[in-house]
């Protein structure tokens, strides 16, 4: 979707069920889409993520790291070159309701992917 700027980013909402806590793998892919053949894809994505009003983590720029790859890996998610400008988590969550939040690093905007993924 287009990701504006101050109430125009891209927000995704989810709700961990049950009564475990699951580990969560967040993407917000912005840089790699033009791989795609997306134009206009947002060129550096934050991302953050809140528990109701209080943000609990965030990244910009992943960084490629073994065990972000392993996870992509486990969920079946396209691979992301690890220089890319994509933002990434990998959390452990409580039941309970969570948004992802993603914006343009500086104000940008763009186009953007955000994918939520149970991790086994």
């Amino acid at each position: 979707t287009q990701v504006g700027t101050g109430g125009d980013i891209l927000i995704a909402g989810f709700v961990i069920g049950g009564s475990t806590a699951k580990t969560i793998l967040i993407r917000a892919i912005g840089p790699t889409l033009g791989g795609f053949g997306v134009s206009g894809a947002l060129s550096d994505p934050k991302l953050e993520l809140f528990a109701g009003a209080a943000k609990i983590n965030e990244n910009d720029n992943w960084g490629g790291s073994a065990t972000l790859r392993s996870a992509f890996s486990s969920v079946a998610a396209f691979p992301l070159v690890a220089s890319t400008r994509d933002a990434v988590l990998l959390v452990t969550l409580a039941p309970g309701g969570y948004t992802a939040q993603i914006s343009g690093v500086g104000d940008t905007t763009g186009v953007a992917l955000v994918e939520v993924y149970e991790v086994p």
